[in-house]
């Protein structure tokens, strides 16, 4: 059924696979999978609850993983229905003329991947600076003292 013309069609598709139409094993190898990944994310979102930054994609991932597992465990196979063009690519000796067919559960997981690693690749690094007290490349350490430092122990007595 064609939403946005061709560029964006509701096209029914019964998933066996994993993402971006892997295939390395039977349906119950990613039933599997997810689910054990899924504990892991879970545990991994418990710890960082209070991180919002952190916690929100990872509801985002565990939720998605909760709807395809439940699509596995219905009927064997993920439900995909969002199919998009997109320009023709060439690369590693893969042609592509239309995305691979996903649903919203995949939007969500792949999103919020993609924010973690953008939100580690630029914020945790500056942070862990911020607390570990590295200096930026090219900048050196002030010899001033500064109002923590203990005064200097040398007592004059002038009598």
């Amino acid at each position: 059924m064609s939403v946005l013309g061709d560029f964006l069609m509701f096209t029914l598709v019964y998933n066996d696979g994993g993402a971006l139409g892997t295939s390395f094993g039977p349906s119950h190898y990613y039933l599997i999978s997810a689910s054990l990944i899924l504990l892991f994310v879970l545990y991994f979102l418990y710890q960082n609850r209070f991180h919002l930054a952190t916690s929100i994609p990872l509801s985002f991932i565990s939720a998605g993983a909760i709807g395809n597992i439940v699509d596995r465990l219905r009927i064997g196979k993920v439900v995909d229905f969002i199919d998009v063009n997109i320009p023709d690519i060439d690369i590693f000796g893969l042609h592509l003329e239309r995305w691979w067919t996903f649903n919203i559960a995949d939007a969500a997981i792949s999103c919020s991947i993609v924010f973690l690693l953008v939100h580690v690749v630029l914020f945790q690094r500056s942070t862990q600076k911020e607390v570990t007290g590295e200096l930026p490349t090219g900048v050196e350490q002030s010899t001033v003292p500064l109002e923590s430092d203990p005064p200097d122990s040398t007592v004059r007595d002038d009598s």
